[in-house]
């Protein structure tokens, strides 16, 4: 028996990466799966591991963005198992390029994705998450949401409005004896494809991007997962995962607002 044996969880962007290692690792640990992504390949990838597990599980296409579907599949899973334990708001994206680069749609499409789409997953399941009497939210942010770095502007900002509205939910719901424990994780450099996937404004070369990111993710996505569901079987309010996330919030405890100095310094001589 662990803290999630027979619970039921929902993953979102679970098609790949993290989400796909945290639906594998609950899957493990007894819990039964709702799983979605908007890639359908990688969905049905991650469906047919999991059935392989023999794991109970029901597979969606999904986008986070769209709130009325959001707040419809929320229904249609507590319908489906007829009870909601647990919600891993994970899908996102990323965008690369100055802010004075960036046309203001691609600002949204990420702040759509990342921050909308954790707060209609957010919302759409708590009411659910209340009623099961042990519910959890579980809300992916990033490193990214305790420092900024240039050319992340809206990564940045999506991660940063994640941690202060996940934080503020926590509150609430201690605040008002709910019964929902509520968690912020914040990932370093993870081996997964957000990088690959990410878009850039005109002139920045994607594949030399990409490999820049491979060469600092160090944490692979079943050692991030195994990390998020440690901390929320802990009920930890707060999830770092890897050396570098532990050594980038130290640096911002430290320095305060002067961290972005030594940032600022350190990416006009790397050209960044």
């Amino acid at each position: 028996m662990t803290y999630f044996t027979g619970k039921v969880a929902v993953v979102t962007g679970a098609g790949s990466g993290i989400g796909r290692a945290l639906a594998m690792g609950l899957a493990k640990r007894g819990a039964r799966v709702a799983i979605s992504d908007v890639d359908a390949t990688g969905l049905a990838e991650t469906a047919h591991a999991l059935d392989a597990l023999g794991a109970t599980v029901r597979a969606d296409h999904l986008d986070v963005s769209e709130r009325e579907r959001v707040l419809a599949y929320a229904d249609e899973i507590a319908g489906h198992f007829g009870v909601v334990h647990q919600v891993y708001n994970n899908a996102g994206i990323a965008f690369t390029g100055d802010i004075e680069a960036m046309d203001f749609k691609h600002l949204e499409q990420v702040m759509d994705v990342d921050y909308w789409g954790v707060v209609n997953g957010s919302k759409a399941f708590l009411p659910h998450l209340i009623a099961s009497g042990d519910g959890h939210v579980v809300n992916i942010s990033s490193v990214f949401g305790i420092i900024s770095v240039p050319t992340q502007g809206a990564y940045n900002a999506a991660k940063f409005a994640v941690r202060g509205f996940t934080e503020a939910l926590r509150m609430e719901m201690v605040a008002r004896g709910r019964p929902v424990k509520v968690t912020c994780v914040h990932p370093g450099g993870i081996k997964t494809n957000v990088a690959r996937n990410a878009g850039q404004v005109d002139g920045l070369d994607h594949d030399s991007l990409a490999s820049s990111f491979d060469r600092v993710a160090r944490t692979t996505p079943d050692q991030a997962a195994d990390a998020i569901l440690r901390g929320v079987e802990k009920g930890k309010a707060r999830v770092l995962i890897g050396a570098d996330a532990r050594v980038i919030d130290l640096l911002a405890r430290v320095t305060g607002p002067h961290y972005q100095r030594l940032v600022a310094r350190f990416a006009g001589k790397a050209g960044l």
